[in-house]
């Protein structure tokens, strides 16, 4: 008989669910949080475990286990599932391995995206083959449900506890319909926190304010925070300057495009066109003080955050926080909604009875509908919620526990840094929208980096991260669709090659570029047209060319794709040579229009069927030279 691992043996007392789940912004995360405690309602005890926190050879010794994971990009594993799945793609495992293991897949995705919850459906897929059976049809969460993901959640769940009961009645030994009084499960958040006596901590401290002591801080409160930060965005990599800021857009067009340019305070910054840059946005002083007044928290106290339960000796090993730096670090107090979660939790504290009624209503089934509309689709924010319902007082720990966390944006880099030595550049369209409600709402990290003055030397914490969008060699074609702000990254390529053009001979560059009218969106005219004449690297004269879709200047819409078929030949001609085709913008409707272009262009020039272009197309995405970089 195996051995099983210690984590299977702590399992084995009574029937558990083990609950696996791979999440890159949260919802995964939340998602299987909510199964958890869905089950442990029902008297069903659960295992919760991120997947690079387990273990994959102890699959086969595992019983019952639900997958909850994202898909993120387009069709990519979340980073925390990557070392799990390649484990999984061995080919020396047997098709037997997971025979009796008893599986459940719930995906998350956007089916605004051509690869709609990918990961799930070959997570499926790939359990099956080897041996898992399936307790229930995966559940596909769907970001534009009218519910949001959980408008698939429900109805899955209610599923997935009646097959276990049929499987084994001991996983509900009342029966799925028989709760546990909530308020059993309500008395303790998992996060505990410390308050420090404020005169021994300042004595320890300098006030020293320079760069080290606040990547310092911002390492201290981020690595307290509980789960939800990925652990290697603690720590900046750098701190940026802002050194220009202008918009690339006309004034009262309805858009606001702007060019940022930084350069590096406290290191050497390096990366590669075609990577990314995160940037940890700051919050508005007036939200957070709001939210410390709502919340009867005193700003100057300084505490440490750490797991319920944890040792003393640990607990007194870490560093104080002030308080109010914590928050502002940390929890998206004035810009992201709460979850569902987030209102279960405050129907227990609130105190006026119609409060406690609407948001238990909330949170039931039959509110699940009115709480999407009020919550996701206003984008309420935590603040905004705790001021409608003015008699909740929530303690802090269930406040850290809860509220959102402050994440990183990240951002196309649009500079090559041949051509720009220590500094980096950036294409940002600051966001904007108007709720059902008809209030007026914007982006927090491009707002506020819109907002930001060069002279004022905000200190921006920023992380370099590898793109998806490969560097291609000076001796590779290249096609590039980049409408919109789908352009930055061709920005950094063009800048490139242009140099290396310098040196050594190049292939040539064929760009569509996208916008809705010549006069108001035109972004980096001057730049496009310099490459594009005289030789330059975008140049007929050099094999490439420049083609712009001007798409609102006409009665007729016309965008990249049209513009591309209109072209079809010199396509076909760059494809026929090697080239490699780079796709950067919008999620929703543009990569698949532009795929769709190229299966047409490829059958009509070459006189082959759709689908033989279709398995032209994918032989050369699996050769690694289609690339698209998306995002909503």
């Amino acid at each position: 008989m195996r051995e099983r691992t210690e984590t299977m043996e702590a399992m084995e007392d009574k029937p558990k669910v083990l609950i696996l789940y791979a999440s890159q912004t949260g919802n995964a995360l939340d998602a299987s949080e909510r199964i958890g405690r869905e089950a442990e309602r029902r008297g069903c005890p659960v295992v919760l475990l991120s997947m690079d926190d387990f273990d994959a050879n102890s699959l086969p010794y595992v019983e019952t286990v639900v997958f909850v994971v994202s898909t993120t990009g387009q069709g990519d594993t979340p980073d925390s599932m990557k070392v799990f799945w390649r484990f999984l793609l061995q080919r020396n495992i047997s098709q037997q391995w997971l025979e009796g293991v008893h599986y459940a897949v719930f995906g998350l995705g956007h089916s605004g995206y051509q690869k709609y919850n990918f990961v799930a459906k070959k997570l499926d897929k790939r359990l099956s083959d080897l041996g898992a059976m399936a307790i229930i049809e995966r559940g596909l969460g769907d970001d534009q449900h009218p519910s949001g993901y959980e408008g698939a959640l429900d109805p899955w769940m209610s599923s997935l506890w009646k097959m276990l009961h049929q499987k084994n009645p001991l996983f509900f030994p009342k029966g799925t319909d028989v709760l546990i009084p909530d308020v059993k499960l309500m008395d303790q958040p998992k996060i505990q926190i410390t308050y420090h006596d404020v005169d021994k901590v300042l004595s320890q401290f300098s006030a020293n304010t320079d760069l080290k002591s606040i990547q310092m801080q911002i390492e201290r409160a981020r690595s307290m925070y509980p789960g939800k930060i990925s652990r290697d965005k603690n720590r900046p990599d750098c701190f940026l300057k802002m050194v220009k800021n202008y918009p690339l857009t006309r004034a009262g067009c309805g858009k606001d495009v702007r060019h940022f340019e930084f350069e590096a305070l406290s290191s050497v910054i390096e990366y590669e066109v075609g990577d990314s840059l995160e940037v940890l946005p700051g919050q508005s002083p007036a939200a957070v003080d709001a939210f410390m007044q709502r919340c009867n928290l005193n700003p100057d106290s300084y505490i440490t955050v750490h797991p319920r339960g944890t040792e003393s000796h640990l607990v007194n090993s870490k560093v104080p926080i002030k308080l109010k730096t914590f928050v502002e670090l940390t929890m998206d107090v004035a810009s992201a909604s709460p979850r569902r979660y987030f209102f279960e939790v405050m129907s227990f504290f609130a105190s006026a009875e119609h409060e406690k009624e609407r948001l238990q209503y909330f949170t039931s089934p039959e509110g699940r509908d009115d709480l999407y509309q009020y919550n996701q689709k206003e984008r309420r924010t935590v603040l905004e919620v705790l001021e409608d319902f003015p008699s909740v007082q929530m303690p802090f720990e269930w406040l850290v526990q809860l509220v959102p966390p402050l994440k990183t944006r990240a951002f196309s880099i649009s500079s090559s840094h041949s051509a720009h030595p220590n500094q980096v550049h950036l294409t940002v369209d600051v966001v904007s929208w108007t709720t059902p409600f008809k209030r007026k709402r914007t982006g927090l990290c491009s707002a506020w980096l819109a907002g930001l003055d060069p002279k004022q030397g905000v200190n921006i914490p920023a992380w370099f991260c590898k793109g998806s969008l490969h560097v291609p060699p000076p001796s590779l074609p290249l096609i590039l669709i980049g409408p919109g702000t789908g352009c930055a990254p061709f920005r950094g390529f063009v800048e490139e090659r242009a140099l290396q053009s310098k040196t050594c001979s190049t292939a040539p560059v064929l760009f569509f570029f996208g916008c809705r009218n010549e006069e108001n969106n035109f972004l980096y005219r001057d730049f496009w047209l310099s490459h594009a004449h005289n030789g330059g690297v975008l140049s007929e004269h050099k094999g490439g060319g420049f083609y712009v879709a001007f798409s609102r200047d006409q009665r007729q819409k016309v965008y990249v794709q049209h513009k591309m078929r209109e072209h079809s030949k010199k396509v076909w001609g760059m494809l026929s040579d090697g080239a490699a085709v780079y796709v950067a913008g919008s999620s929703t409707k543009m990569p698949s229009d532009v795929l769709s272009a190229f299966e047409e262009i490829i059958s009509k020039e070459s006189g082959v069927p759709r689908e033989a272009a279709v398995r032209w197309l994918r032989v050369l995405e699996r050769a690694g030279k289609y690339h698209v970089e998306a995002w909503s």
